[in-house]
């Protein structure tokens, strides 16, 4: 298994428009993005096959691609089918084709596979719920300047939480909490015990009454997280983040809160969005200066207890880059007791 193998987001649905291009990068290789002729997207590696221009500099008419250099034209197969240099007799030479990688448009976002034969048939991520009758989404992206790993496992854990977000999202109470983490099938589950309301002032939309928390994490491979939260009987939250690898320490997360709040659902949404991009703002700042030192000193950790989320996360990226499945990795389960 390889991280080619999985599905990468390379743009919203309603961001890639027809007559338009887009330039990403995952996991190191240059992508074009864009609608072919039927409105289906495309993806092509990033380069003209005559100069090696960017395609992706170039423009999109009724889904055919032109090269910005010499015009070169391109299908959405990577077919080249037009070089005006050569007239309205050219014919396409055997071979003659830009590289081109399998495209999913799934749950309003458009996702790229590298592998052409991938060792195993993954399916993008499912998000919670959306679009569904009594369901909001806000959708936001945010660039780290961090791994995929470091990422993740930022997403997922809480004792940061009354530190970088200290008021907005927990404060540092020193209070007794218990986790189950389980690693299985690829998978780090987490279940949290004896959560209370020291959530900030994110409890006002969380669990204004005060009442039980049931919150579970979940770190999917190789770069999925979903926070979920469970108070009372009519009030459910999901945190779903996709971190997508551009290079060792650039990733563009999209990050969806999918919520379900009853009459206040609509309500809710100038809050949700404003919360949520506040508190990934700061997650983005000090992502930051963790990778500024991860640079410099490298990745010599200290775990403690706390931490065993991180190392099932490590173990199934680790396992992946070695070239190994991680779903192979024995099951494990651990109960930790920490202070937040």
């Amino acid at each position: 298994m390889q991280f080619q193998d999985f599905w990468y987001i390379v743009s919203l649905s309603k961001h890639l428009k027809a007559n338009q291009v887009l330039a990403r990068n995952v996991l190191g290789e240059w992508l074009a993005i864009f609608r072919g002729s039927n409105g289906e997207p495309v993806a092509l590696q990033d380069r003209c096959l005559h100069r090696n221009s960017r395609l992706s500099a170039g423009k999109v008419n009724r889904g055919i691609l032109q090269c910005p250099y010499h015009g070169w034209l391109y299908d959405g197969n990577g077919h080249v089918i037009a070089v005006p240099a050569q007239g309205p007799s050219f014919k396409s030479p055997p071979g003659c084709r830009g590289k081109c990688y399998a495209v999913r448009e799934r749950d309003g976002y458009v996702y790229v596979r590298l592998a052409a034969t991938p060792r195993v048939d993954f399916e993008p991520f499912p998000m919670p719920h959306y679009g569904q009758p009594g369901w909001e989404t806000v959708r936001v992206i945010n660039r780290f300047a961090n791994d995929v790993t470091n990422c993740a496992e930022n997403f997922i854990d809480i004792p940061h939480t009354a530190f970088v977000h200290q008021g907005i999202f927990r404060s540092s109470r020193q209070k007794k909490l218990g986790m189950t983490v389980k690693r299985c099938d690829g998978a780090v589950l987490v279940e949290y015990h004896h959560e209370s309301s020291n959530l900030g002032w994110y409890r006002y939309f969380l669990n204004f009454q005060g009442t039980g928390i049931k919150h579970s994490d979940l770190f999917f491979m190789p770069n999925i997280t979903c926070v979920e939260y469970q108070m009372g009987g009519n009030r459910h939250l999901f945190i779903t983040s996709q971190s997508i690898p551009e290079t060792h320490n650039s990733t563009l997360v999209y990050t969806d809160i999918t919520y379900n709040y009853g009459i206040w659902n609509k309500l809710a949404l100038p809050f949700v969005g404003w919360t949520a991009q506040h508190i990934i703002r700061q997650d983005v700042k000090i992502l930051g200066v963790q990778g500024e030192a991860i640079a410099k000193y490298g990745t010599e950790f200290f775990p403690t207890p706390a931490d065993t989320i991180h190392l099932f996360v490590e173990s199934i990226r680790g396992a992946i880059g070695r070239g190994e499945d991680p779903r192979l990795l024995p099951n494990k389960t651990v109960e930790v007791n920490f202070w937040v």
